[in-house]
């Protein structure tokens, strides 16, 4: 499984960056990678700019029906999302969301999937 990891910043949760390196038995790619990947661990804070634009462009690599874990500081933290925000954005990219968890202690995962392609 190859996951992509953008948006990285010094304020990312490292412990949870090596849970999911373990688990995949890999490192991560970045935005570098130019090729397909499984799925994307986009982590996004309310400055980061407008959301639907960092999920439409998560969606370059990404195979049809994957994955993009989007990772917010959870609510009352500095940076933090709104849940209507993340519905909103993501369905203006044309993204189903899924399931929302606390991942960390600062920080709320929310998974949403890409369409699946035709062919």
């Amino acid at each position: 499984m190859v996951i992509q990891e953008l948006n990285w910043d010094n304020d990312v949760d490292d412990d949870l960056r090596l849970a999911i390196e373990d688990a995949i038995d890999a490192d991560m790619v970045d935005g570098d990678y130019n090729n397909v990947v499984d799925a994307v661990v986009l982590w996004w804070r309310g400055e980061d700019g407008d959301l639907v634009d960092g999920l439409v462009d998560s969606l370059t690599d990404l195979v049809g029906g994957g994955a993009i874990w989007l990772l917010t500081p959870k609510i009352g933290r500095a940076g933090a999302l709104g849940a209507a925000d993340i519905a909103e954005a993501a369905q203006v990219a044309g993204l189903a969301q899924t399931t929302t968890a606390a991942v960390s202690k600062e920080w709320t995962a929310t998974r949403l999937l890409a369409p699946k392609t035709l062919l």
